[in-house]
């Protein structure tokens, strides 16, 4: 009996850490450049009793798939093409992103949607004059105004053996260092677009409900045992 509950507090804490997982990724169905979180699991038995299997407390991962694009027509909107990010100066540092959505400070600094300064494959802020009118930016990155190109939108590939931690939702933090992209026709920038989530809305709120569900059916049958095993005590307790 004891097993059992052991058995069951291993699937609620696997179950509450999918539930969280599934809550982030749907709050973050309309976040353009969002990257959804996915879980693994390990199954463990237990060398007490190997009859028993035990579920991991899971590993959490962000899934890199690219997110649906959309035209806007908004000079200051980008969207990357293959599997590169845009990068940002952060308070964190260096960090990366799918959110292409620009917006101009009033000395020409070209920024994220949140202020962070956009980055050029070197590192360094882009600047741009504020009184030349909206960029034009080319496939391979290349910022321009009134014919005259100003710099280079950063593009940086990430190593797939790398693990991610968020920052701000729509960026990341990799655990090496990020390189730059020179020369990769697999790669650019899309202007006047604007990348969406990878969150698979229905998919998402299908498990959602159907995690709920099971956390709730655990919860039952552990209520069930430990009303039980309560039960028997005072069996036991009484005829000693």
């Amino acid at each position: 009996m004891e097993n059992s509950i052991y058995v069951g507090l291993s699937s609620q804490i696997s179950l509450e850490r999918r539930l969280d997982a599934l809550a982030h990724n749907v709050a973050n169905m309309s976040t353009p450049g969002f990257r959804a979180t996915g879980m693994k699991f390990e199954t463990m038995v237990s060398k007490a009793a190997e009859d028993s299997s035990f579920v991991s407390a899971g590993q959490s991962y962000i899934k890199t798939e690219a997110g649906p694009i959309t035209q806007t027509g908004n000079p200051l909107d980008m969207a990357a093409k293959g599997d590169v990010w845009f990068s940002m100066q952060t308070p964190a540092g260096q960090v990366f992103t799918r959110d292409g959505r620009m917006q101009m400070s009033t000395t020409g600094e070209l920024l994220s949607i949140k202020g962070y300064p956009i980055l050029d494959a070197g590192g360094q802020p882009l600047v741009i004059d504020p009184n030349g009118g909206p960029p034009e930016i080319s496939a391979d990155g290349a910022v321009y105004q009134n014919k005259r190109q100003l710099g280079s939108i950063g593009l940086f590939t990430i190593n797939p053996n790398a693990k991610l931690t968020y920052f701000d939702n729509s960026a990341i933090i990799p655990s090496v260092a990020a390189q730059p992209v020179i020369d990769n026709p697999h790669a650019g920038v899309l202007q006047g677009a604007i990348e969406g989530s990878n969150v698979d809305a229905i998919g998402e709120m299908t498990r959602l409900m159907s995690v709920t569900r099971a956390f709730e059916r655990v919860d039952a049958l552990l209520r069930g045992n430990e009303g039980t095993f309560s039960e028997a005590i005072k069996t036991l307790g009484s005829k000693t």
